[in-house]
């Protein structure tokens, strides 16, 4: 299992919240405290991030090294500041390729995405149902050959055919399709996600088996006043609340949160 991060609120360099809390998300990916499978993350890692003044354009750094070993990492992160970070590291899905083109985050227009989680066997039971699910537009999006980039490619999908869906509304669609999908032959996977367009968050927790991966966000810590913060697991010490089962957040522009159920 994959771990995350997003930051929303008042512009900080990407260091202060990638490498300087005590569970940052680099101690997560060689020392993680509540993955339910596998040990580290060591196959990838990828930073996104928003320049607000250029039209709020999303860039990434990513890299297939484990991000302790990513020496150029500390530099970039003294220099990039933002008011909007995605961060995650990778523990490959087991027949998944660890490459470039499968790294996390997932970019399209002024989105940023990652996912943690899984769809069980994914090449045998939901790809061709997710790929027939898809507008030609969306279909064509797709570079890579992970379960993570055919869910963000369902995203794209519902914001591109209503340009006036929210993101929490898009991801909201997404679950309820690929749970739909899921049904008939009873296919496991879970989906946490946290989805961006430089703005405002939607993230989610969700799983169709027993439980899910964790995910917890604080809001206004004394060390980060006026920002949320969505992670795989508590960064610091602080008032993290976990996210309920099933559920899904959306972070407005004055942060001002939102919270519901999935069913």
């Amino acid at each position: 299992m994959c771990r995350l991060l997003g930051y929303l609120g008042s512009s900080i360099q990407l260091d202060r919240i990638l490498i300087k809390p005590n569970h940052s998300l680099i101690v997560q990916s060689y020392q993680p405290r509540e993955m339910t499978a596998g040990l580290l993350n060591a196959d990838g890692f990828g930073i996104g991030w928003y320049n607000q003044s250029k039209q709020n354009r999303p860039y990434t750094y990513k890299n297939i090294l484990p991000i302790w070993n990513d020496a150029n990492l500390p530099q970039l992160a003294n220099y990039i500041e933002s008011k909007c970070y995605l961060g995650y590291v990778r523990s490959a899905t087991s027949n998944l390729s660890v490459d470039m083109i499968n790294c996390q985050p997932f970019n399209h227009q002024n989105l940023l995405f990652v996912h943690n989680g899984f769809i069980d066997h994914f090449r045998k039971t939901l790809y061709r149902p997710i790929r027939n699910s898809l507008d030609d537009f969306a279909y064509q999006r797709i570079e890579g050959t992970t379960d993570s980039e055919h869910i963000f490619a369902l995203v794209v999908n519902e914001l591109d055919n209503n340009q006036n869906t929210t993101l929490q509304q898009a991801l909201t669609n997404t679950i309820t399709h690929l749970a739909k999908l899921a049904q008939p032959d009873e296919i496991c996977f879970s989906a946490n996600i946290v989805l961006s367009n430089g703005k405002e968050l939607a993230a989610c927790r969700y799983s169709n088996r027993e439980t899910s991966p964790s995910l917890y966000y604080i809001k206004n810590d004394s060390a980060y006043p006026e920002a949320v913060i969505i992670a795989s697991e508590p960064m610091f010490e602080g008032n993290w609340i976990s996210f309920p089962e099933h559920s899904i957040i959306g972070v407005g522009e004055n942060l001002e949160i939102s919270l519901n159920s999935l069913s």
